[in-house]
């Protein structure tokens, strides 16, 4: 069983993974692309460029091919097309030329969790924080991607809500 949890940032995603991954021991986590690529000596912009999204959409489809087994993934192509696409220079990317590649990488999964931004939202961070704007564009780019399968990419989602028990429950009775 290959599946992927996908959500904008500060959604609940790697906390779930967490969860998941004590529920099913057997299971391989793989950290997200942004996390895997820090540790290969990635430097990242502030705020991220539209390069820094491409990098990660390219080592979530290394990540999809050279995984097998029951693996849980912390994030998958989808999320950082999702990011492109909200990102300034979105009209520098060319989305025809990924989706070939984003769909026979999301033909290995089994399916996808979606942990989408909740009223009231259940992640508390600094009003500090300058990316609220980006998170809840992403999270509606998310839905349309995901639920709405805006892209034809045809996969099963599963929307999950709650807190982590509650998500975690649901994501066990979908694997049942």
């Amino acid at each position: 069983m290959r599946i992927a949890i996908s959500g904008t940032h500060r959604s609940g995603k790697s906390t779930l993974i967490e969860e998941l991954s004590t529920l099913l021991p057997k299971y391989r986590t793989v950290d997200e692309p942004y996390h895997l690529l820090v540790e290969d000596g990635y430097e990242f912009s502030h705020p991220p460029s539209l390069e820094d999204f491409v990098a990660q959409l390219e080592r979530s489809l290394q990540e999809l091919s050279d995984e097998t087994g029951d693996v849980l993934f912390d994030r998958c192509p989808i999320d950082w097309l999702a990011y492109i696409s909200v990102h300034a220079d979105a009209d520098e990317f060319d989305l025809d030329d990924w989706l070939p590649r984003v769909r026979a990488a999301l033909r290995t999964m089994n399916w996808i969790v979606f942990v989408p931004i909740e009223d009231p939202d259940r992640i508390h961070f600094a009003s500090s924080d300058d990316d609220d704007d980006s998170r809840e564009l992403v999270d509606q780019k998310l839905k349309e991607l995901l639920l709405e399968d805006s892209l034809d990419l045809d996969v099963e989602v599963l929307e999950v809500e709650g807190e982590v028990g509650q998500r975690a429950r649901s994501v066990m009775r979908r694997i049942r």
